[in-house]
């Protein structure tokens, strides 16, 4: 059988070994609080400012652009999802419609995104974490409380966080769901006391001029600047709805629970977004947000409220790891769902017995990811995580247009409305804020996957189950 030929069928891909199934015991309350934490966190709390440095006041429609884009790949997640309740999300997807190498590049980049973000919002927390260690003025060495690029040695407390939240998931999956939950309402509630005390502060003359650097701009040095650079950057500020989509097989009732799960939290995190950043600008001019790494604090500090600028920052330090636990719950599930095709070693796809999670995995990504945030600066780490989502959500927009075409009378318990047009939305949409990130970034991605080909090249490839069925 050709490589190019290695199809998974749809009607097989829930039929696994027992010791290599995942445990059903999530409700669809809990996949939507799964949604909403890790869409909100360090897109909103941190990137806010880096995204008003690189567009002005004209962040609010890079955060327009970004969640549009979003919105057509997450319906898209949304039929695809309910369609085939198994693990794997992008990757079981492109499996079945496109075949084994696509289906490996697209898990290849999967595990870079999600690794990454996990070191990316462990950075961000860490920002958040060092501006109340300095308020409360507790002795610990500047040099420990960020990396080498933000002018310090090592990121301690990044590197704590990644590994805490590592063993947390170690514990279980349902454990670990209701500890998200109740964060996640901690997380909403400081941001809802942000914006009650940003309003009264409002100044519309923060919005002019409007777009200082118009649509995208090129610098001297080369760095671009402008609304579509700041998309590219902040469109990390809204995926997180495909973790949703890795948690299928753990669904009590996927046909129901996916859907809800996956379209309520993009449209109430839009929502969110969006009041939050035009209360942000309107209290404090955007190249003054553009300084800080913690700039809602900053804000709430700048407005002579330091009482609950440290509410905030603590709600930010208590419920940002919820966005490394869902990153971090869906990376370890890629993991386990490409070695129990057998693309990647058989060992990582065992799953404990009394947690019923694949432990050692999980332990693993916790590793990596706290490695990457002790050293690495926050604003390449989002962008090449960046570079793998916008792969991931080509990938599931071609993939549901392929079976449409394919397979149009197949039973679809979520029907993406106008599909001919909301698919290749997404697609152009995923490539252009591609075409628009930093070029760096872009030959990161390239790197990464020319190491995954050589992988599949010398493993995957002769080691998959289909490979031994063929």
């Amino acid at each position: 059988m050709s490589i190019f030929s290695r199809r998974k069928s749809i009607d097989s891909i829930t039929n696994n070994r027992t010791d290599e199934q995942l445990k059903p015991s999530l409700h669809w309350p809990h996949l939507v609080a799964l949604g909403v934490g890790a869409i909100v966190g360090t897109g909103i709390y941190t990137l806010t400012g880096i995204g008003a440095g690189l567009a002005g006041p004209a962040v609010i429609i890079s955060f327009a652009i970004a969640g549009l884009v979003s919105a057509c790949a997450a319906l898209a997640y949304a039929e695809m999802a309910t369609m085939m309740p198994a693990a794997g999300s992008a990757y079981t997807y492109s499996y079945v419609a496109m075949g084994e190498p696509i289906a490996w590049f697209v898990g290849w980049s999967l595990i870079l995104e999600y690794t990454v973000v996990c070191a990316a919002v462990s950075v961000g927390w860490s920002a958040y974490a060092a501006g109340v260690i300095t308020y409360w003025h507790i002795p610990l060495p500047a040099m420990l409380l960020a990396g080498p690029s933000a002018g310090g040695l090592i990121n301690v407390p990044a590197i704590v966080i990644s590994l805490a939240v590592a063993a947390l998931l170690a514990a279980g999956t349902r454990e670990s769901a209701t500890v998200n939950f109740f964060l996640v309402l901690v997380k909403l509630s400081a941001l809802a006391v942000f914006i009650a005390l940003t309003l009264p502060a409002f100044d519309a003359a923060h919005f002019h001029p409007f777009m200082p650097y118009g649509w995208s701009t090129l610098t001297a040095d080369g760095s671009k600047l402008g609304v579509l650079p700041a998309a590219s950057l902040i469109f990390f500020a809204f995926y997180g709805f495909d973790t949703i989509s890795t948690a299928a097989e753990e669904a009590h009732n996927p046909g129901r629970d996916l859907s809800i799960g996956i379209v309520g939290s993009m449209v109430l995190c839009t929502l969110i977004y969006m009041a939050v950043a035009a209360a942000a600008i309107g209290a404090l001019p955007a190249h003054e947000i553009s300084k800080s790494a913690e700039p809602l604090a900053l804000i709430l500090r700048t407005l002579h409220h330091p009482f609950w600028a440290t509410v905030v920052a603590g709600a930010a330090i208590v419920a940002l790891p919820t966005v490394v636990m869902v990153f971090m719950y869906g990376q370890s599930r890629i993991f386990f769902v490409m070695a129990r095709d057998r693309l990647l070693p058989a060992g990582l796809a065992k799953v404990s017995a009394r947690t019923g999670t694949p432990v050692a995995v999980t332990i693993f990504t916790g590793v990596v990811a706290a490695v990457i945030a002790g050293w690495a600066p926050l604003k390449l780490i989002a962008e090449l995580a960046n570079a793998g989502t916008l792969c991931a959500f080509v990938a599931v927009a071609l993939s549901m247009i392929l079976l449409r075409l394919r397979d149009p009378k197949r039973q679809r318990v979520f029907s993406v409305p106008l599909w001919w047009l909301v698919g290749p939305a997404a697609i152009a949409g995923c490539l252009y804020l591609f075409w628009s990130l930093p070029g760096l970034t872009q030959h990161l991605f390239f790197i990464w996957n020319g190491v995954g080909i050589l992988v599949y090249l010398g493993y995957g490839m002769r080691k998959s189950l289909l490979a031994r069925a063929g």
